[in-house]
């Protein structure tokens, strides 16, 4: 079979005027990656990214860390759901919750949970970007692109929403653990799938050797 990693974003840059771009700490989480891809000879013989800035600099710092060219193919059901706009469509009877999104990082995480179990009961009334079911079927849509491709180790760079949702659809689990796994995922994590045509296998999870060290322990980060 052929496989595939897939990465989630480094360190964004959260509480700025532009959340789409990484930290320098996303920055150095992404090359250090790309350093341990290559230390092991792990090749890739396609780069499959989603349209938003942070998935690009991810792959970008990714490719500097191997010594390889930066040359991706673009996807947007690997972008990640607008959760700013989610907000927004909380109602009158939800204003508590709806004040989070102007919080500090952890109240507006703790908000986000409530915010997306919302979302995927059909609770938000007010206008949105798609609906949950349209989330789930573009992330299937680009799992589905994933499996077509006519390579034999494909890197793939996305967001903590749609690696939730597409390790879930994996795995045929319920679809509360999409929102539980969305949480778990780390910045600049690995996760590592087996596939052909027909199917798709997890071989593991969320891993984060190349930031498992002494010295860096501070970079494992979630947001």
């Amino acid at each position: 079979m052929a496989e595939f990693y897939l990465v989630r974003h480094g360190q964004a840059s959260f509480g700025t005027d532009d959340y789409d771009r990484l930290s320098m700490l996303g920055e150095q989480q992404s090359l250090w990656l790309g350093q341990y891809l290559a230390e092991r000879k792990i090749e890739f013989d396609r780069i499959i990214i989603g349209t938003q800035l942070r998935h690009r600099q991810t792959a970008e710092g990714i490719c500097r860390g191997m010594g390889r060219p930066a040359v991706f193919t673009e996807h947007a059901g690997l972008d990640e759901y607008d959760f700013y706009a989610l907000y927004n469509a909380l109602g009158e009877e939800h204003a508590a919750l709806k004040q989070l999104a102007s919080g500090n990082k952890h109240e507006f995480y703790k908000g986000l949970k409530e915010v997306l179990l919302l979302w995927s009961n059909d609770g938000l009334k007010g206008a949105l970007p798609e609906k949950w079911e349209a989330f789930a079927q573009r992330i299937n849509d680009a799992l589905q692109f994933i499996q077509q491709c006519d390579a034999q180790r494909i890197l793939v760079v996305s967001s903590g929403g749609p690696i939730g949702m597409m390790t879930r659809q994996v795995l045929a689990a319920p679809a509360n653990i999409a929102l539980e796994l969305n949480f778990q995922v780390r910045n600049a994590s690995l996760s590592h799938f087996y596939f052909n045509r027909r199917s798709v296998k997890l071989a593991s999870f969320n891993n984060i050797a190349h930031l498992d060290q002494a010295d860096r322990l501070h970079a494992i980060t979630y947001g």
